[in-house]
């Protein structure tokens, strides 16, 4: 099934908006994905700088391959394939730079498979988490909401921006917090992003498990640094 060939019902609409809102019980809200320690660091300190740490991330780190495992689950799933979606699952697992980063994705993917399993049953993912479970493979968050997105019909081509973008909203959110900055500040912030959101998500469309790589070590540093970060708000 390809993108054009999804047609979007208004309930998939929905039920996409629901687990990428701040309501959904991720606990999304308590990770900062490094960003503490990069504006403890003064590495981060204004929105500009902080739209630039966040767009490498986006177009050459953690979101260009969070978006690459998005768009392999998204495939599996259309094509009913569990054993591949599997393997996909089981590289995303691996694929962390830091434990922090591990705990990130896990717990979070944890919890929407919790509640996903009880308000929004489907076939594919409750095959994927029965897998897991029987293999003791972390779960990944982009590829559970890959997954779902797939089951509910929702075209890459709009569940991935989706996904991307509630991806480094979270983060300025955090960013808010933190510098601290103003809420409109923050809003200008997402709407910075937009560009390179569209761009990275047009980018994993044509990509494949075998491109996945990271050139922004400072992000998988201040995640490490983090670790040990003295006095800390955020679990990430």
């Amino acid at each position: 099934m390809s993108d054009e060939q999804c047609e979007l019902a208004p309930l998939a609409l929905l039920r996409q908006q629901s687990w990428l809102s701040p309501a959904f019980p991720t606990g999304s809200y308590s990770y900062s994905h490094g960003i503490e320690w990069a504006v403890e660091a003064g590495h981060i300190h204004d929105r500009e700088s902080l739209v630039d740490w966040l767009e490498a991330d986006l177009r050459y780190g953690s979101g260009r391959n969070e978006s690459i495992f998005f768009i392999e689950a998204w495939r599996c799933a259309t094509e009913d394939d569990c054993e591949k979606l599997v393997e996909v699952a089981e590289l995303a697992a691996a694929f962390r730079g830091t434990s922090e980063f591990a705990l990130e994705s896990s717990q979070q993917a944890t919890a929407c498979l919790a509640t996903l399993g009880r308000v929004w049953p489907d076939r594919v993912v409750e095959n994927l988490s029965k897998l897991l479970s029987e293999r003791s493979v972390p779960r990944a968050l982009a590829v559970v909401l890959g997954a779902s997105a797939a089951g509910q019909r929702v075209p890459y081509g709009l569940a991935l921006p989706a996904f991307l973008q509630s991806y480094v909203a979270n983060l300025v959110t955090a960013g808010v917090r933190l510098i601290p900055l103003g809420q409109t500040d923050g809003q200008i912030a997402i709407a910075d992003l937009e560009e390179a959101v569209l761009a990275t998500s047009t980018q994993a469309k044509e990509a494949t498990i075998h491109e996945l790589g990271s050139a922004a070590f400072m992000v998988d540093l201040a995640s490490a640094s983090h670790e040990t970060q003295y006095t800390r708000l955020f679990r990430s």
